[in-house]
């Protein structure tokens, strides 16, 4: 039984990856599609274009994290070894202090821009 819960964990987590790597590819091609349509229309020295650049894939990218984290999680869930448990632990610390940073970063860019 362990078995079976531990590869149907597996694959969640593997599904929940993916959607991880899509919201940061799908982040990264309007981020290029943005900063093109910044450059064509001559604004490419307007700080106020830039931020809400840098706003806009910062949340695909907190997006991407929060569902890596949870795959992390998920993965560990069924019988974990202390080694398994230092390793997510390891890995959630990681991730949310860049989560941590990365969002305050994005509320001082929306609160310097008026951004929404």
């Amino acid at each position: 039984m362990e078995s079976v819960l531990r590869g149907l964990a597996s694959n969640i987590a593997l599904a929940i990856e993916l959607v991880s790597v899509l919201c940061v590819a799908a982040g990264g091609v309007l981020t290029i599609v943005r900063m093109v349509r910044i450059v064509a229309s001559g604004a490419a020295t307007d700080p106020k274009a830039h931020r809400t650049v840098f706003v806009s894939f910062a949340s695909w990218i907190i997006l991407a994290l929060e569902f890596a984290l949870g795959a992390d999680i998920i993965r560990t869930a069924i019988a974990p070894t202390w080694n398994d448990i230092g390793q997510l632990a390891a890995i959630a610390g990681i991730r949310t202090v860049l989560n941590y940073f990365l969002e305050r970063d994005v509320e001082a860019a929306r609160r310097e821009g008026d951004l929404t």
